[in-house]
């Protein structure tokens, strides 16, 4: 197995840094966590950094940063970073992921389910 299939978990550092051009952080204040959707909005360009390109192939269809990150074999940390720059250049769309429902005061629930059992 070659460095480049061990992906970056075998200790290439290196790699990281360039792919995210030194950066650890966001640029700008952004809203991405591990259940962010994500949807491409352009193609790819000829001249476009390959990760970059990757993640515009693979977004035709919403993805989760976290699935994002799954599919490109990079931490979550580098994929946002990349995500930042896409944002910027309005290259992809990011969603909010749908919200978790309310559940209704438990009184309620219990006083109909009273109701239900003296019918």
């Amino acid at each position: 197995m070659s460095a480049a299939d061990q992906g970056w978990d075998a200790g290439i550092p290196e790699r990281l840094y360039v792919i995210t051009r030194g950066r650890s952080g966001l640029a700008e204040q952004t809203t991405l966590d591990l259940v962010t959707l994500i949807v491409s909005r352009s193609e790819p360009t000829p001249t476009m950094q390959p990760e970059h390109a990757a993640i515009l192939r693979i977004c035709e269809s919403p993805l989760s940063v976290a699935e994002i990150s799954a599919y490109l074999r990079l931490p979550v940390s580098a994929v946002t970073v990349l995500l930042a720059d896409l944002l910027a250049e309005e290259q992809i769309e990011a969603r909010a992921c749908v919200p978790q429902a309310t559940l209704p005061d438990r009184a309620l629930l219990e006083a109909v389910m009273h109701g239900l059992q003296k019918l």
